[in-house]
């Protein structure tokens, strides 16, 4: 695919990760919160509402394009396949728990609310992951676990390659090989198998993952965090409530500066409130964080110690023209992001999807209408309170196309230079019948920690069924997705499940 190529796409269905069952009742701690790619897109991180994070990696550890096939094996796979990674379960931990602050009488919950994938250098994975009040950093790093398995024949044991090379794992005091059931094998000529257990226990190495906490930075934030931005310097990020927005050293994490503070000396003159935040990709001085008021603000740290004043303001001038209550609502902008070059500015509030030049602040270069059809039925909206959704939004790694969620599990992708009626619309469906011909596979290595891991299906390459972008249903929504860095490959999270779709 021709990176410059501005039109649609013609997207498949992949893989699905989540518990399948058409009767299953999704526990609220199951429910996925975040989704989100390393910059390799070797691997995936996926947090829940249970404080737990499971991390997915491509095939083999590496993306499936750079395997090698056999001239017959070239043949009988797809051409796509080999261009978009599958991935398989790697690990997953749980990183917060449930907490109570005395002094407050409030509850915290351990639902995870952002993650972000730290730089590294050593080989290791490091992780950021917040809740509502506390930030982690989490290391994660592969090792070799001896493993018993169980073998058929003494004889296998001879030929095993992991005998030779754990040896000395099998050795007793007296030099002579033992087995875990208590048998051993006898020196000399006649040297025999006991007869009397017909199946014998052997040990291997195999590889695991572990997750370790090396930083915690907490007691920063008085409002619940609702974002983190790792900045390109490598060495800082920034965390984001309502009201501030923090500067940390990822070395540090008893101290922190404060360099937005929107709290008024009186909080019944409170207006608006932050609600994302994200630090440019290249320049490592500014930021660009949005408001309940539609506004995007992009700042300059050389400026002053408190940047909430020095900030160039992105704004709709055509949408503030007559407002109402409700429109002050669906105006509030849910989430931002910036491409990789940083020249643009991608925000999603309830109603549409915008994208902003760096250089023009008056209004969007592009908006795709969303929600439109819902504008009549905003009091209905409003009164179940589906009109305070958060929907997140995502760019590709070349910036010309884009992804946001909506209700009815649907998944809607459009390009630049194209209109609201030239994206795709595809239904991240949960009913596993809705997609022929998927078959499970058998289930990966799992802990009992998340029902992520508890069905695994795959669905050959065919084209996704088209679906009416107007439905509505309130009660399935599909709010968390991630962007593929270097391939055309959208992960979206829809109740417990997680949906990859590639084109």
């Amino acid at each position: 695919m021709n990176p410059t190529t501005r039109q649609p796409l013609e997207w498949k269905f992949s893989q699905v990760f989540g518990e399948r069952s058409s009767d299953y009742e999704i526990q609220d701690a199951d429910r996925i919160s975040t989704v989100e790619f390393d910059k390799s897109g070797d691997y995936v991180a996926v947090g829940d509402r249970g404080g737990r994070i499971v991390i997915f990696e491509t095939k083999d550890g590496k993306n499936t394009a750079d395997q090698h096939y056999s001239r017959n094996q070239l043949e009988q796979l797809d051409y796509v396949s080999l261009n978009h990674p599958e991935y398989r379960y790697k690990t997953e931990f749980q990183s917060h728990e449930p907490e109570f602050d005395y002094l407050k009488s409030l509850e915290i919950e351990e639902k995870i609310n952002k993650l972000k994938w730290c730089t590294s250098l050593s080989g290791s994975l490091f992780i950021l992951s917040t809740n509502d009040k506390t930030i982690k950093l989490w290391k994660v790093k592969d090792r070799k676990v001896k493993k018993a398995r169980e073998i058929d024949s003494p004889h296998q044991l001879l030929s095993s390659e992991n005998t030779l090379l754990s040896e000395r794992s099998f050795m007793n005091e007296q030099g002579i090989p033992s087995f875990a059931n208590g048998n051993h094998v006898e020196s000399g000529a006649n040297s025999i198998f006991p007869s009397q257990e017909p199946r014998s226990k052997i040990a291997n190495y195999e590889d695991t993952a572990y997750a370790r906490c090396r930083r915690v930075y907490a007691h920063a934030h008085d409002f619940n965090i609702n974002s983190i931005s790792n900045n390109s310097d490598g060495e800082t990020f920034i965390s984001a409530d309502d009201l501030r927005i923090n500067l940390w050293n990822l070395e540090v994490s008893n101290q922190s500066f404060n360099i937005i503070d929107m709290k008024p000396s009186n909080m019944e003159e409170l207006t608006e409130v932050i609600t994302s935040a994200e630090f440019h990709p290249i320049h490592c001085n500014l930021l660009a964080y949005s408001s309940s008021r539609g506004f995007i603000r992009l700042v300059d740290m050389r400026q002053s110690a408190l940047c909430d004043y020095s900030a160039r303001i992105f704004q709709d001038e055509e949408c503030h023209g007559s407002r109402s209550f409700l429109t002050e609502i669906v105006a509030s902008i849910t989430d931002i992001k910036f491409p990789v070059d940083g020249r643009h500015i991608l925000s999603r509030d309830y109603m549409n999807l915008k994208l902003w030049d760096m250089h023009m602040d008056s209004s969007p270069v592009a908006t795709f209408k969303i929600h439109e059809h819902l504008r009549p039925k905003l009091c209905d909206l409003y009164n179940n309170d589906s009109i305070f959704d958060k929907f997140e939004c995502c760019l590709s790694g070349d910036g010309l196309h884009f992804a946001t969620g909506s209700y009815s599990n649907l998944l809607r992708i459009f390009f630049h230079g194209g209109g609201s009626d030239e994206g795709a619309t595809i239904e991240a469906s949960k009913d596993p019948n809705s997609i022929k011909n998927r078959k499970p596979l058998p289930r990966a290595r799992r802990s009992s920690l998340s029902n992520l891991t508890r069905g695994f299906y795959k669905q050959g390459h065919e084209s996704t069924s088209v679906v009416d972008e107007h439905s509505l249903n309130s009660s399935s929504k599909l709010q968390h997705l991630a962007w593929h860095p270097c391939t055309y490959l959208i992960a979206c999270a829809s109740g417990n499940s997680l949906f990859f779709y590639h084109a």
